[in-house]
């Protein structure tokens, strides 16, 4: 399959962001990372051969972008109000700036996206679909957190928009239509010793979801399921089979 690596330059981070972009053409689908921010790790996890079969056939392609993710979330040394900034300025980047440059490379400056993350990456693929659903008209969230103020106690209104289990059930009007109409979330959690509160904050989003008539399916694996690649290369094989097949 093509394979190539890419800078993307962006006014929002003050810098170029590393890429990894693996397919000749096909649905784009972008990759948000784990705590490890790394745009190599899906290959280095396996998780691009696992998907070879729908890359080399033209199903999908991937764009697998790094994240600041320990600058904005698990280094809690530093500010926690300028932490924020920064995760703001990395969705405004992905938003602004990284959406028109892959619909650039697919050549369809309309096509639509698809998003997907592990870990903390679930919750920027929650977050696009939420906020961008005429976007990203899919979103696969695997062993997610999505109670933010466990990471970052600032009491803001740039805060609750970066919680989904703060903002999502208060969502009504016309955005509550905007994410019923033109998005789905896929939700998948182990239940092992390491997705403790994971499990428990997945569930909740869940009914957050149902409550809103949101379409997504909630899929809790066995207590033998933990918070480990292994797991998750079967379960995007699964929900990619199933939904780009």
């Amino acid at each position: 399959m093509k394979k190539q690596a890419h800078l993307v330059p962006s006014v929002h981070m003050e810098r170029s962001l590393y890429l990894w972009q693996y397919g000749d053409f096909g649905l784009p689908v972008l990759v948000f990372p784990s705590a490890a921010g790394m745009a190599h790790e899906w290959e280095r996890h396996g998780m691009v051969d696992v998907l070879a079969p729908l890359l080399n056939t033209g199903r999908i392609k991937l764009y697998c972008i790094e994240s600041n993710v320990s600058e904005a979330w698990t280094k809690q040394e530093t500010d926690p109000s300028w932490r924020l900034q920064r995760h703001i300025a990395y969705e405004r980047f992905v938003y602004d700036e990284l959406v028109p440059w892959i619909r650039a490379d697919c050549h369809s400056p309309e096509i639509p996206l698809s998003c997907v993350g592990t870990s903390l990456g679930a919750m920027y693929a929650a977050n696009a679909a939420l906020k961008q659903p005429e976007t990203f008209h899919y979103a696969l969230c695997m062993s997610g957190r999505y109670e933010m103020r466990a990471f970052n106690p600032t009491e803001s209104a740039d805060m609750y928009f970066q919680n989904p289990l703060a903002y999502l059930p208060n969502l009504d009007g016309a955005a509550l239509e905007r994410v019923r109409r033109h998005t789905q979330l896929d939700l998948v959690c182990g239940r092992g010793p390491w997705e403790d509160g994971n499990w428990q904050e997945t569930a909740k989003f869940a009914a957050c979801l149902e409550a809103k008539g949101v379409p997504h399916r909630l899929d809790l694996w066995g207590r033998d399921i933990d918070h480990d690649w292994q797991y998750w290369k079967r379960q995007v094989k699964m929900y990619f089979g199933h939904r780009f097949g």
